[in-house]
């Protein structure tokens, strides 16, 4: 298997809107009692084929969101979108969840469970059909979403690395 070749994308160069995926309270019992603390999954994205994760944690809510927005600045990546959709079909894996990312047709939507489908809208995909096979667990999910669309490739790209001419892509 090859090396997939990660396009990083710099976050003061676009304007990024955040979306929460999920926030969870832990609760540490000590002497005194239990501290409460609290942990957001927050995706970010230009709507137009960038999107980032990220993971904050802190004693307060707003300061983890906070935390998890700078966090998914850092992990920016570049999409292809083409016509509001992906490429091509896609399968991504992450720890135990695996998701499979289809081409849908103009009209159809965002067909996706809750944590996909904030990373599929931030990134601007309009019509797609998505599953997610295995874990439910958000933090897998977010991250086995990103990794199958941080391996999409358009036919030019794929034309470049081979070497060829965009009509060779389509015609063999």
């Amino acid at each position: 298997m090859s090396t997939i070749n990660i396009k990083r994308v710099k976050a003061n160069e676009i304007e990024l809107k955040d979306r929460l995926v999920s926030i969870q309270r832990v609760a540490k019992v000590t002497k005194g009692g239990r501290t409460f603390s609290f942990s957001a999954i927050v995706v970010v994205g230009d709507e137009n084929g960038v999107v980032g994760y990220g993971l904050g944690k802190a004693k307060e809510v707003t300061e983890a969101i906070a935390k998890g927005i700078d966090d998914a600045k850092k992990n920016l990546v570049r999409v292809p979108v083409i016509n509001g959709t992906v490429p091509h079909a896609q399968e991504g894996k992450f720890s135990g969840g695996y998701v499979l990312v289809k081409p849908a047709a103009n009209g159809t939507g965002v067909i996706a469970g809750g944590a996909m489908r904030a990373v599929l809208e931030s990134a601007g995909i309009h019509n797609v059909l998505a599953k997610s096979k295995g874990s439910s667990n958000p933090h897998n999910v977010v991250k086995a979403t990103v990794a199958a669309l941080a391996q999409m490739r358009d036919a030019r790209t794929v034309a470049h690395h081979r070497g060829v001419s965009l009509d060779k892509v389509f015609n063999g």
